[in-house]
């Protein structure tokens, strides 16, 4: 997988500060990529030493732990700390992943932690998700309908439709899955890229959904959905375990459907 992208003119200085755990029983080294655009000072790795006896078992525990004890600037997203919010999703040990979820017994070695790649990073290990937000407001993802709503009803769909949307819903946006794809890396002011895409397929999915025709119009195009390659990167890193490819796969069925 690729590196995170530098800022421009820019290069890694090797020589970060080392933070010792004193006293530690079971010390366990954490490598944490740190930039502050506004000091000017080029991006580097400071090192972290964590006593794992008094640490939790997850990546994001000694993120806290070291934020709270040793470096109170490291910057980070987090939230729900269970696998839902999609805020902390970055760069462990070379694969996209959530710090929540991810053990620290599942590292060997020290553990390397970068910004998710191939997005600008606003502070350390804190990506710019600006661009990614408004491709996802693009694909307008809310229920379109044209028919009156049932006077005091729900839109019911039968249970069959309903598992249509298994393995589409559960999205959390983290964007693991798009920024380990290589043509989102370089085509991403045009590809929309595997979570926005799988985010339009589960309202194309969508029996309630009665305005397919103009979705599909969308995104029709050689770049917002064509410029996938089926690589597979989107599916192997969702912490969610869902397979935006497919998605993609069966939006390009329909697509091709409705011209026959």
């Amino acid at each position: 997988m690729a590196e995170f992208r530098l800022p421009a003119n820019s290069r890694i200085n090797k020589n970060g500060k080392a933070h010792k755990a004193e006293g530690a029983t079971r010390p366990k080294s954490f490598k944490v990529y740190r930039y502050d655009p506004d000091s000017g000072e080029n991006p580097r790795y400071d090192n972290f030493e964590v006593d794992l006896d008094t640490c939790g078992p997850m990546v994001l525990d000694a993120l806290i732990k070291i934020k709270s004890e040793q470096d109170s600037s490291l910057t980070f997203r987090r939230s729900c700390r269970e696998g839902i919010c999609g805020s902390c999703s970055m760069n462990i040990d070379g694969t996209n992943t959530l710090a929540c979820t991810k053990a620290i017994e599942d590292c060997k070695g020290d553990v390397q932690i970068t910004p998710l790649p191939h997005m600008e990073v606003i502070k350390d290990l804190v990506p710019d998700f600006k661009h990614f937000y408004a491709q996802y407001a693009s694909i307008e993802p809310w229920l379109k309908t044209k028919t009156t709503t049932p006077s005091g009803k729900e839109r019911l769909q039968s249970p069959e439709d309903r598992a249509k949307l298994d393995g589409l819903y559960e999205c959390i946006l983290c964007a693991c899955c798009s920024t380990s794809c290589p043509s989102y890396w370089w085509n991403s002011d045009k590809f929309l890229g595997p979570a926005i895409l799988l985010q339009a397929y589960r309202w194309l999915a969508d029996s309630r959904d009665e305005l397919t025709g103009e979705r599909l119009d969308e995104l029709e195009d050689p770049f917002r959905l064509y410029r996938c390659h089926t690589i597979m990167n989107c599916a192997n890193v969702c912490p969610k375990g869902l397979n935006p490819a497919k998605a993609i796969a069966e939006t390009k069925k329909m697509v091709a459907e409705r011209a026959i």
